[in-house]
C-alpha cells in the first residue's frame, strides 16, 4: 500500500500483488533467468537449501520475475518467504520475508531506447529516466514509512541481474542503515523474459529488516516466537516501539577446534572439495542441534599452524531464551550434541 501510494504520485501505476507463489523454485527461475553465473557463491550447497540438484528453496522472491514479466506483468510485487544458510546474529536467520517490486516503463517513454545494448544503453537518456523514476518511488516510499524529510543516500552496488544498481541507506535513530537493493533491470533478463522490447526497474527489501528499523526490533528471532507479550504490542496499521520484556541472562560457551582441510581462501575454494571446512556449514550445524536458543556465534580465535597448515577456529556461541531462563545443565547437553556433530558431520578434530 505504501509504494502504491508513493508510485501514484509519480504516474497512476498500479501494482499487481502476488504473495502464494510455491517457495520451492528452479535453478533456472532463481538463478539463470537472473544472469547471476555458475561459479555465483549464492548457488554453493553451503548457501542455498537444496530439495534436488535442480530445484531449492528461493533464495530471494526475485526468482518469480521473470515468471511474471513472461505473463504480461508491466508492474508488481512479490512478497514471500525466502531461505538462506547465513551466519547467526540478532539480525539474520535461515527464514525470512522479501518484497519483490518490479515496473515497466510505458513503451512511449522508453522508445529511444530500442535496440540499445551495454554503454548504449547505460548512457542514453532513457536510463537516466528510469533511474530517476526508481529513486523517486523508493524515497517516496521511505518518507511514508519514516516520516517527511528523512535523510536518504544512494551508494552504488552490484547484482547480476540490474545495471546500474543501488543501494538505499536512511538516517534513522543517529546512524546509517541500509533498507534495500534495486537497480534498472538488466536487458538481457527483460531478453530472457520475452520482454526484450520494454525497460524498467526492481528492487528487493527484506520485511523483518525494515519492521525491525520501524518498531525498534532488537532480536530477529522475535517474530517466530508465540509469546503474547511480544504480538500483544502491535496493531494493524499501527507503528509503536517494541518494549522489551525479556532480561534473561545469556549463557556463552566456546568450541574450539581443528578443520577438515588447511588454511584456504573460503570464498574463492567454496564447494570445490566437500572435506573443505565451510562457515555456513558449521553455523547451520548449531542452528539444527540448538535451534532459536542461539542467539549468535562469534568467531574469536583463528590460526594457521606454521608447520602443518592445519587451521584452527574457536567460537563463541551465546545462548538466550526469550521467555525464560537457561540453566548450564542444558545448554551443557546442546554444546556436547554441537560438539558431537562437528566430529561427525564436519571432520573436525575438537581441542
Amino acid at each position: 500500500q505504501s509504494l502504491g501510494k508513493s508510485a501514484k504520485v509519480n504516474d497512476g501505476t498500479n501494482f499487481q500483488i502476488f504473495n502464494a507463489e510455491d517457495p520451492i523454485v528452479t535453478t533456472t527461475q532463481c538463478f539463470d533467468d537472473l544472469l547471476i553465473p555458475p561459479n555465483h557463491p549464492g548457488r554453493s550447497l553451503s548457501d542455498t537449501y537444496y530439495v534436488t540438484p535442480t530445484t531449492l528453496l528461493r533464495t530471494h522472491t526475485s526468482a518469480h520475475q521473470s515468471q511474471h514479466l513472461r505473463n504480461g506483468w508491466d508492474a508488481f510485487l512479490c512478497c514471500g518467504d525466502v531461505y538462506r544458510r547465513d551466519e547467526i546474529d540478532a539480525t539474520h536467520y535461515p527464514a525470512f520475508h522479501q518484497m519483490e517490486g518490479v515496473k515497466l516503463l510505458r513503451p512511449e517513454l522508453v522508445k529511444g531506447a530500442v535496440g540499445l545494448t551495454g554503454d548504449d544503453w547505460l548512457n542514453s537518456p532513457e536510463c537516466a529516466l528510469i533511474e530517476e523514476d526508481l529513486k523517486m518511488t523508493l524515497e517516496g516510499l521511505m518518507d511514508h514509512l519514516f516520516g517527511s524529510g528523512t535523510t536518504k543516500r544512494w551508494n552504488a552496488d552490484y547484482f547480476p541481474f540490474t545495471s546500474p544498481s543501488f543501494e538505499l541507506e536512511i538516517y534513522h535513530n543517529d546512524e546509517w542503515m541500509e533498507v534495500l537493493g534495486c537497480g534498472v533491470i538488466h536487458e538481457g533478463v527483460l531478453n530472457l523474459s520475452g520482454r526484450g522490447d520494454r525497460r524498467g526497474w526492481a528492487f528487493g527489501l527484506g520485511l523483518e529488516r525494515l519492521a525491525m528499523i520501524l518498531f525498534s526490533i532488537p532480536d530477529i528471532r522475535l517474530f517466530w516466537t508465540e509469546d503474547e507479550r511480544f504480538h500483544s504490542q502491535f496493531q494493524s496499521g499501527e507503528i509503536v516501539k517494541f518494549k522489551s520484556y525479556s532480561k534473561y541472562p545469556p549463557v556463552f560457551k566456546d568450541i574450539a577446534f581443528w578443520t577438515a582441510s588447511a588454511g584456504r581462501d573460503e570464498e574463492t575454494s567454496r564447494g570445490k572439495n566437500s572435506n573443505e571446512f565451510v562457515e555456513n556449514d558449521f553455523f547451520d550445524l548449531v542452528r539444527s542441534t540448538a535451534g532459536d536458543l542461539v542467539e549468535r556465534i562469534e568467531l574469536i580465535d583463528a590460526f594457521t599452524h606454521p608447520k602443518t597448515g592445519r587451521s584452527s577456529r574457536c567460537y563463541r556461541i551465546s545462548y538466550r531464551s526469550m521467555d525464560r531462563s537457561l540453566t548450564n545443565e542444558e545448554i551443557d547437553h546442546l554444546q556436547f550434541k554441537i560438539r558431537d556433530e562437528c566430529e561427525g558431520a564436519l571432520g573436525c578434530e575438537l581441542r
